[in-house]
């Protein structure tokens, strides 16, 4: 077992082009117990990479979110968490937080939305190639079928959902902003769910906000604050990351040529390489941190009370305990068993209306685009950088 003070690495690790996983994750993953990482704010934490380590540190109630709340956790972000997050909570007002908003998001509720998310997409594909044979797949795909799947989802007005975009960016920024810009974007998207909010007190409608608004004035189950934190990481987690994972997966299969014809000749795998996709494309840099409540052994290494374990998903997806040639694309793949929906009580609440978005975007691709490539070289794709998530800026392709 591996106790004590250790060396710390400093992190983040040098970014690596395009998508690739930064080497340093799997010389951690093999090597044994875990590493120290020096974060950008807060001092140290433990790195968990393993996909048992990982799974075991998001499900054991002995280590706490809420406990990061009012300190300097070790983590990438400037800002220190906020009591009022679902992101910081932990069960039972956790429990009770998400309760509200779950039934919106179970596998069967969502399949409600298909038609819905279909429409989305055929009016956005439709324009994308109208008299065309050339666009830019984030801005004219992604990110708006995902914008406006989580809007109309709210209840967002459509003259609104771009500046919700860019506040929900800059707040997920690690680096290259200041402060003031984020706490700025943070204050201003709040006020522009409170005001929303009170629009649905004079005008209630069936969408989620006014479901949140249920749930404060006539349940007393959500306080004004916390109201307003669950509407803002639903409307921030529910595109961002989905409009990512699109384009990237895209910029992979397109990498990939006998991979993307595969499902040009077969749409029904569609499904199953979402799936895939999911496993082998890194998103995001490290998760939120977890406190120990009590010491705790994790991986050989001993945790002790009051320490933090940070975990990188992208690397427990890449286990070769767990994933045969996990650093291959395999549709064939017979147990998926990925973890890049999180796990335990924090597991991703929009994963269902993620899956439908994706695997229902890709199918029209594959279906209606089999010719598509990228409309330059995948070097020149230019990545986003400085941020909690990973993605193209823009992707250029024709057909």
């Amino acid at each position: 077992m591996t106790t004590g003070e250790l060396t710390a690495c400093p992190y983040p690790f040098p970014e690596v082009p395009a998508l690739g996983l930064a080497p340093e994750y799997g010389e951690f993953r093999r090597a044994a117990g875990l590493p120290r990482l020096e974060m950008p704010y807060g001092g140290q934490a433990w790195l968990a990479t393993r996909h048992a380590d990982v799974k075991f540190v998001l499900a054991d109630p002995r280590f706490s979110r809420a406990a990061s709340v009012g300190r300097e956790t070790p983590r990438t972000m400037p800002m220190t968490e906020q009591a009022d997050s679902i992101l910081a909570m932990d069960p039972p007002n956790h429990t009770r937080v998400r309760r509200v908003v779950a039934k919106a998001f179970t596998a069967r509720n969502v399949e409600r939305l298909r038609p819905l998310i279909e429409g989305i997409i055929d009016d956005l594909f439709a324009r994308m190639v109208d008299g065309k044979t050339s666009g830019d797949l984030v801005e004219e795909l992604a990110l708006p079928m995902a914008v406006t799947a989580i809007s109309e989802l709210l209840g967002v007005p459509k003259d609104e959902r771009d500046q919700f975009h860019r506040w929900a960016q800059t707040i997920t920024t690690i680096s290259g902003v200041g402060i003031e810009k984020i706490i700025e974007a943070d204050t201003e998207i709040r006020a522009f769910l409170r005001r929303l909010i009170a629009e649905r007190a004079e005008r209630p409608t069936d969408d989620l906000l006014s479901t949140l608004l249920a749930a404060h004035d006539e349940e007393g189950r959500l306080s004004e604050d916390e109201m307003v934190s669950l509407g803002t990481a639903l409307l921030s987690a529910g595109h961002e990351t989905t409009a990512l994972q699109l384009s990237n997966h895209v910029f992979t299969l397109l990498n990939q040529r006998e991979q993307w014809q595969r499902l040009v000749d077969d749409p029904d795998l569609v499904p199953t390489a979402v799936e895939e996709l999911l496993r082998l494309t890194p998103l995001g840099v490290v998760t939120f941190a977890r406190i120990a409540k009590e010491d705790v052994e994790v991986g050989g290494t001993l945790v002790r009370a009051g320490e933090c374990v940070v975990m990188q998903l992208a690397a427990a997806n890449r286990d070769d305990s767990v994933f045969a040639h996990p650093d291959e694309l395999d549709f064939d793949r017979e147990s998926n068993s990925h973890v890049s929906f999180g796990h335990g009580a924090h597991h991703c609440i929009g994963a269902p209306l993620a899956r439908l978005e994706l695997k229902t975007a890709l199918g029209r691709l594959v279906r209606q685009l089999p010719t598509l490539r990228l409309a330059v070289p995948a070097e020149e794709v230019m990545f986003r950088k400085g941020g909690l998530l990973r993605g193209p800026e823009s992707l250029p392709v024709t057909w």
